[in-house]
């Protein structure tokens, strides 16, 4: 996926959108304030997800949501995680970085899977996108993030919302979460330089981040501006092409989708009063509009 501005960057949406909830800690975002009804169709979306995950007969997913609205920008998922059903934060939680904006520093968090839809700018259409893996992926995958040394060990100690894929002086929430695929599928020993081994192991399978076109090189140097955006990883070749190849959700599904068989999407979405659940790699229409091959589940009380 292209885009031609330069806000669409992961971290920077994390301006206006939540990561987690917890009242300890302060985030960057401006979460939309929920109404009661809001808050009851969001809950009742992830119990929904819920099901469908306890019904897959998996115990670990792939998820991504939608947070900043960047419809017009091309892009519907700006940050992912692992879902684990044995988590010890309760069934199906999310495991995935998040930005300490007090600390200025990236932090490991497991959510449960409300509060991870709850973290949205929009409560009326909300998307969900979850890959399942085959038995041995998934299994491996499972072991990986459930060790918290392993997690923390791939945890890079400078965040940047738009760091360089294939660099490890900085890391966003979508990177981590690649690294940690790499590690559990590439069989990667626990050693100094675990990032760069994983890196590299990507590179050999033909990962393909996301390319973001600035086009505009005055854009590139408001990242001096901002605490959590920088230009010092990225090729000089890049920067002279007004660049940046950043993780983001939907380079990961097609690295996946690429290079794991048997690997299955569904994708679910909520808008007036309904669900709409699709079982496949190709995205639910803009507005959550069901087609014929879609489940519709009505969320009237």
């Amino acid at each position: 996926m292209k885009a031609s501005v330069f806000v669409a960057l992961c971290g920077l949406s994390c301006l206006h959108w939540s990561l987690c909830q917890a009242s300890s800690v302060r985030y960057c975002d401006q979460q939309a304030e929920l109404s009661a009804s809001q808050q009851d169709t969001l809950f009742r979306f992830a119990g929904i997800i819920k099901a469908e995950l306890e019904t897959s007969g998996q115990r670990v997913a792939l998820i991504a949501r939608s947070g900043l609205d960047l419809r017009w920008l091309g892009a519907r998922y700006s940050h992912a995680g692992i879902s684990l059903k044995a988590s010890p934060n309760g069934a199906w939680s999310v495991r995935q970085l998040y930005y300490a904006c007090d600390e200025q520093k990236p932090r490991i968090f497991d959510q449960g899977m409300s509060g991870f839809l709850l973290g949205t700018d929009n409560p009326s259409v909300g998307y969900v996108s979850v890959v399942l893996l085959p038995t041995n992926e998934a299994a491996s995958l499972e072991r990986t993030a459930l060790d918290n040394r392993q997690t923390l060990r791939l945890l890079g100690s400078a965040y940047s919302a738009n760091a360089y894929a294939f660099s490890a002086r900085y890391q966003n929430c979508n990177q981590w979460m690649l690294e940690m695929l790499a590690v559990a599928w590439g069989d990667l020993a626990d050693m100094d330089g675990l990032r760069l081994e994983a890196q590299q192991w990507l590179r050999d399978k033909r990962y393909l981040p996301t390319v973001f076109e600035i086009g505009f090189r005055p854009l590139m140097w408001l990242t001096n501006l901002i605490p959590w955006l920088h230009n010092d990883d990225h090729p000089d070749a890049d920067i002279s092409r007004k660049i940046y190849r950043v993780s983001m959700p939907a380079s990961i599904e097609s690295f996946v989708s690429e290079t794991v068989p048997g690997a299955t999407r569904i994708e679910f979405c909520h808008a007036d009063g309904r669900v709409v659940i699709r079982r496949g790699w190709q995205q639910i229409g803009e507005g959550c509009k069901p087609e014929e091959q879609d489940t519709v589940v009505r969320l009237d009380p």
